[in-house]
């Protein structure tokens, strides 16, 4: 009897690793399928630059260091994405590719501010298509990245919470890093002008 009992422990206490550890392992792959859903509007994202870029190019001619700018911007941010797709969670990757999706950002801000000095640019059908298509993959950059900073947080929680912490050590889970894009424009006040 004392024996059945002592099994019984030891069986229930593996039972119990395991379903931690496959607790584990599912949230790590639910981050990593989060980031996925990142990478593909990203990719969505730096694959309509171009096209709003040659748009612009006939009307933003002498403004060559704009154009310059965002497509040097575009293929920086094209390369940690890759990195950052390599290596989903890792804090120099998220790091990375924060900054260089903030540096493209940024440009293309520098590029629509010149769109609204040019008119005729400004009612080209194809760009203000593509000036809507690239709001609409902005809108869905900012959910994919909520939602895998959630599914970061509850990995990490699932890392560093008691008991599954004895776990995650023992089988080398390291926690994961979250995505943090800045955006400017949600920061600031909107300006009102009567004028």
């Amino acid at each position: 009897m004392g024996l059945f009992l002592f099994l019984a422990i030891i069986v229930g206490l593996v039972v119990y690793v395991i379903s931690l550890y496959n607790g584990l392992v599912t949230s790590r792959n639910g981050y990593k399928n989060a980031f996925a859903q990142i990478d593909v509007q990203l990719t969505r994202r730096h694959d309509l630059i171009p096209n709003l870029l040659e748009t612009a190019k006939g009307y933003l001619a002498h403004e060559r260091t704009t154009l310059e700018a965002v497509i040097q911007a575009r293929h920086t941010a094209v390369d940690t994405l890759a990195k950052a797709k390599a290596h989903p969670g890792d804090a120099t990757a998220m790091d990375q590719l924060a900054g260089s999706e903030n540096v493209l950002t940024q440009s293309l801000g520098r590029l629509f501010a010149l769109n609204e000095a040019y008119p005729d640019l400004k009612a080209n059908t194809t760009m203000m298509q593509l000036s809507e298509e690239l709001s609409s993959t902005e809108n869905r950059v900012a959910f994919a990245r909520q939602a895998y900073n959630d599914a970061v947080m509850g990995y990490n929680n699932r890392c560093e919470a008691f008991p599954s912490s004895f776990v995650a050590t023992r089988f080398d889970f390291k926690t994961a890093a979250p995505l943090a894009l800045d955006n400017p424009a949600a920061r600031e006040a909107p300006k009102v002008s009567f004028s």
